[in-house]
């Protein structure tokens, strides 16, 4: 694979002229390339423009590197760096050559005038350094490339400086001299006539290269004729993209949208494609395996949550999920902690005020027999609408408030079948009329003082789950967050029908009395039927919404983080 810097030669030694546009980012730099040009010019005006200050000087060495980095990094045709005098004496060009040629650039132009400079087109001050120091600095740069093909322009600006066609011929053939891979020769005049005088009289020791900014109506098939190489259109996307801006903001502002600019403006999968949008996509799905595979979530919101006393009021004209909690309702907050670590696939199953759940990038589906008896499970399985193979279930209840951190932990896990469960339970801190908890019973419960030692990485195993079992018995309790691999959930599809089979031996879809399992029902029956279930220990992370006591909590919580 060629280098930028042999492809440039190549193109110097090819019998055709090189065309040249000016650009100052990595997006420049591909617009000439998708457009055609054979390279690219990182160009100190647009470079100092594009940081709103003169082309004079003030930029640093740093700064026109990072742009001309940007672009050969962006680009496959050659880059060459406009470093206007070489940013100090020779020592200075030394230190260029090396920086920008390690940074992949083609080739670099440096200017025969003194430091600082100012535009060739502004008129008054262009001062020549002498000779022999320009001679210096062009022999100190060719001394400290290190590939063969990199290349040195040397710029002459004894045009600019009305120095006459004798100066400019004497400073070209030292230059050539001393090792320049091209002398670029300037001129501001609006006719050619500088140029093509120059021309006639050169010995082509050196290739010639020509910025037909003022005289921009000769054509390169006649700049071609008169034997120069290279032409450079050095500032003109620049100049048209400050037109345009200007043109489509003030559009804008007067028609109050911009209905009218659409058409004209680039469209965003033309964005999209110069990002390099379609080539990222495609090597995520060959290359990205590092994270958590593709998960999507299923929220079930379909009860109506009237059975708790003290929310009796509060929740008759909203589902639980839509509680506001401190100016975002609490399935926002869901949806927000789920998207932060990736997960933007998320289903929603309503049923009770189905009307009121209303957010923006979530799919909601209804659960038309959502009564306390049709169970969890029957709103689980209505989500279950996967969008691509080998995809995670995360499962959520809508009344649990939770935090992203808690979340990715348990993304970061790969078991099967995992739950997370809440180590600090206290069985006497629900009170007789309070929400009864659904516990869980570990098989390893000596783990949970061994936490307070080291807190591993290695799962827990579920041994009981549900609203029945004692407290006796009970180690911790299920927070409302399941994850299931495409395995483990094949697995709970399977032990659903085999279990709505049993208890009434009908078809999956017509069975009537295991409609009313909840989603711990159905983890006991997994871990009955010899399924391991593993346990994400937490102490923190999550809340449970369920009476207004827990309301006021959660609000509490959140209003303390803001």
């Amino acid at each position: 694979m060629l280098t930028q810097s042999q492809r440039l030669r190549r193109l110097f030694a090819g019998k055709e002229i090189i065309r040249v546009i000016g650009a100052h980012d990595a997006l420049g730099a591909k617009l000439a390339e998708r457009a055609g040009f054979e390279a690219v010019w990182s160009s100190g005006l647009e470079i100092s423009t594009s940081f709103a200050v003169p082309d004079a000087n003030i930029l640093t060495m740093s700064e026109f590197l990072a742009a001309a980095a940007s672009m050969a990094d962006s680009v496959r045709i050659p880059v060459i760096a406009d470093c206007d005098t070489g940013f100090g004496n020779s020592n200075n060009v030394i230190r260029l050559v090396q920086k920008f040629e390690a940074a992949g650039v083609a080739a670099v132009c440096i200017e025969d005038k003194l430091f600082p400079k100012v535009n060739s087109f502004i008129p008054g001050r262009q001062e020549l350094v002498p000779i022999a120091e320009f001679v210096g600095k062009i022999m100190a740069a060719k001394n400290a490339q290190q590939s063969p093909d990199f290349m040195v322009i040397a710029r002459v600006e004894a045009l600019i400086a009305d120095q006459g066609q004798a100066e400019a011929l004497t400073r070209a053939t030292e230059y050539a001299r001393a090792g320049a891979d091209a002398i670029l020769m300037h001129s501001s005049k609006k006719s050619p006539d500088e140029i093509i005088e120059f021309a006639r009289a050169w010995d082509f020791s050196a290739p010639l290269v020509v910025v037909p900014t003022t005289y921009y109506k000769v054509t390169a098939h006649q700049l071609q004729e008169l034997g120069i190489k290279a032409v450079i259109y050095a500032n003109h996307g620049l100049r048209a993209s400050i037109r345009s801006v200007l043109d489509t903001y003030r559009e804008i502002l007067e028609a109050g949208s911009t209905a009218p600019v659409e058409e004209r403006i680039a469209p965003m999968s033309l964005v999209f494609e110069l990002q390099g949008m379609p080539q990222l996509q495609k090597a995520e799905q060959s290359y990205l395996h590092v994270g958590p595979p593709a998960t999507r979530a299923i929220i079930p919101a379909a009860g109506d949550h009237l059975d708790e006393y003290s929310m009796k009021h509060i929740a008759a004209d909203i589902p639980m999920a839509m509680l506001d909690i401190n100016g975002k309702s609490l399935l926002r907050r869901q949806v927000e902690a789920l998207n932060q670590i990736g997960i933007h696939d998320v289903t929603v199953v309503g049923g009770y005020k189905r009307e009121r759940i209303v957010l923006d990038g979530v799919k909601v589906v209804e659960n038309p027999q959502w009564s306390e008896e049709s169970g969890e499970m029957r709103s689980i399985l209505l989500g279950d609408q996967r969008s691509e193979p080998q995809q995670r279930t995360l499962v959520a209840y809508s009344d649990v408030l939770f935090d992203p951190q808690l979340c990715r932990r348990l993304a970061e896990c790969d078991a099967d079948i995992v739950v997370v469960v809440d180590i600090t339970y206290d069985p006497e801190g629900y009170g007789p009329r309070g929400k009864r908890p659904d516990l869980v019973s570990l098989a390893d419960p000596h783990r949970l003082r061994m936490r307070r030692m080291f807190n591993g990485r290695r799962l827990n195993s579920l041994l009981r789950i549900g609203q029945g079992l004692s407290k006796a018995d009970a180690h911790c309790e299920f927070t409302g967050l399941a994850l299931f691999s495409e395995r483990g959930w094949n697995q709970l599809l399977r032990c659903y029908e085999s279990a709505q089979t049993r208890f009434d031996n009908q078809p999956f879809h017509e069975a009537p009395s295991f409609k009313g399992a909840s989603l711990t029902d159905m983890i006991q029956e997994l871990v009955d039927q010899g399924h391991p279930v593993h346990c994400l220990e937490v102490s923190s992370g999550w809340t449970e919404i369920h009476s207004f006591e827990d309301y006021k909590r959660a609000c509490r919580l959140i209003a303390s983080e803001a």
